[in-house]
């Protein structure tokens, strides 16, 4: 991780600007937050543990450092460093178990590039850290996914600065990736307010693949994020022999899936754009 990253946090009370495309990240600097979010760059400015008001049902998870009485505090050091302040304004030491990890540590810079899905390490004091590569330059989402022990499902988000020369890249609809020699396909349409299945067959060199490892206690794990705010949308694995998921997604607009699926010991990871449309509108 390059030491001259900067870290800049984001209030708790957030105004969500529904419907905006990825076009709204391609300015000629590091992207800035949507013009209704409240940014804050210095610590002073940080919100407190008893100053959210905002409610989970509101806006959707990873567009606030504060949610549900937790905050989100990063660090700037040699590794991307955090911890999870609780009610009591104290680090949170104890985190359930979900998908095999006590915390899932999602980053991706705010034009839908550079993905990457980790595991943290938390000392027992309740930082969490880890090296972590931003290749190139622009603004980074941090979204930390838990659940802290006796308390609710949490997504908390945070932004991360890489200087130097900023090129934003974007990004048409694409339901197939190919990498390595594997082709990945997703079926499925996104259905704004509803929980929406989609499907993804994997093959390897023209030929299916039938022996795919699991991956955090299943066939793959899909993140999705609603290119506009970088919402952090909820995905839920289906039991099946299937790669499938069921997704929520609460506008329409366009959205980027990242799916994780491990095969031959080697974990990989395929993405997605998709615009979804209103119930009775213009589809594909």
């Amino acid at each position: 991780m390059k030491t001259g990253y900067k870290v800049a946090l984001y209030t708790a009370t957030l105004a969500v600007v529904f419907g905006a495309t990825w076009a709204a990240g391609a300015a000629a600097g590091p992207p800035e937050p949507p013009a209704a979010h409240s940014e804050k760059t210095t610590h002073a400015e940080e919100p407190t543990h008893g100053g959210h008001e905002t409610t989970q049902a509101e806006i959707p998870p990873g567009l606030s450092v504060s949610d549900n009485g937790y905050t989100l505090r990063l660090t700037e050091n040699k590794s991307l460093a955090f911890h999870v302040e609780g009610p009591d304004g104290q680090p949170v030491t104890k985190f359930e178990v979900e998908h095999e990890k006590r915390l899932h540590l999602v980053v991706v810079r705010r034009d839908g590039s550079n993905f990457q899905h980790v595991h943290p390490e938390m000392a027992s004091d309740g930082t969490w850290s880890i090296p972590l590569s931003l290749p190139e330059a622009g603004s980074y989402r941090v979204f930390a996914d838990f659940t802290p022990e006796g308390g609710p499902k949490t997504t908390l988000g945070a932004d991360v600065h890489t200087p130097g020369d900023y090129r934003p890249k974007t990004y048409a609809d694409s339901r197939t990736f190919t990498a390595d020699g594997y082709e990945v396909s997703l079926a499925g349409e996104l259905t704004p307010g509803k929980a929406s299945t989609v499907t993804l067959e994997i093959s390897k060199n023209g030929e299916p693949v039938t022996d795919l490892q699991n991956y955090l206690g299943a066939k793959g794990h899909l993140v999705a994020l609603r290119a506009s705010d970088l919402a952090y949308l909820h995905v839920h694995p289906e039991d099946s022999d299937q790669v499938k998921f069921a997704v929520e997604v609460p506008t329409a607009g366009r959205y980027r899936l990242f799916l994780d699926f491990q095969h031959e010991d080697q974990v990989r990871t395929a993405e997605f754009t998709l615009t979804t449309h209103e119930e009775g509108g213009h589809g594909h």
